[in-house]
């Protein structure tokens, strides 16, 4: 039994307009694409390739170091401390890395020393515009670890070894960005 195909009706109705989508000319837009006149050839006919940007948001979580940044964002500057040997970290951690146990929030000082310092000349992606700049590691009394963070108001092309030493101030980003560099030091 042949199946017949049932046609609908080219019907229009009185007073009925054309539709058609708009036209815009964002995304991606592609002209003269060869297309040949045999359908048999379509098996021969080359790729089409297109470049396109690409835009991901990215849902990251700072889970134990969160009230590390919540002090960034309102000029405070925590580290942690071990709750049974009293390790002094300047940078945040949830369990001590000497005895394993756990560790808890405290402010550190605003004042700090250079206890070391580097010049970059290259960097990632974020600060090549602002290359040359100075590295420093910042130390207190008291803290047994070092904080890595920027050092500005200081000639990166003239470096010191009078820097080692010298009284640094932590200076905040007003708007913050919830990054490591929202802290930067100058000196004191």
């Amino acid at each position: 039994m042949a199946s017949a195909k049932r046609e609908r009706p080219n019907r229009k109705l009185p007073n009925e307009e054309p539709v058609a989508l708009p036209e815009t000319d964002d995304g991606t837009i592609l002209f003269n694409v060869p297309f040949p006149k045999d359908l048999a050839q379509l098996k021969a006919m080359a790729p089409i390739i297109l470049k396109q940007p690409y835009r991901i948001d990215y849902i990251h979580s700072y889970g134990q170091d969160s009230p590390f940044f919540a002090g960034l964002a309102n000029g405070k500057l925590l580290g942690t401390v071990c709750t049974k040997c009293g390790y002094k970290y300047a940078t945040p951690k949830l369990h001590c890395m000497d005895c394993g146990s756990e560790c808890d929030w405290f402010e550190l000082p605003q004042v700090g020393a250079v206890h070391t310092f580097t010049v970059c000349y290259f960097g990632s992606e974020e600060f090549l515009k602002e290359t040359p700049f100075v590295l420093i590691l910042v130390e207190w009394p008291g803290v047994d670890t070092l904080f890595l963070s920027r050092l500005i108001g200081v000639d990166p092309l003239s470096p010191s070894l009078e820097w080692v030493g010298m009284k640094v101030r932590a200076k905040f980003r007003r708007l913050s960005k919830f990054k490591p560099t929202d802290v930067y030091f100058v000196p004191a």
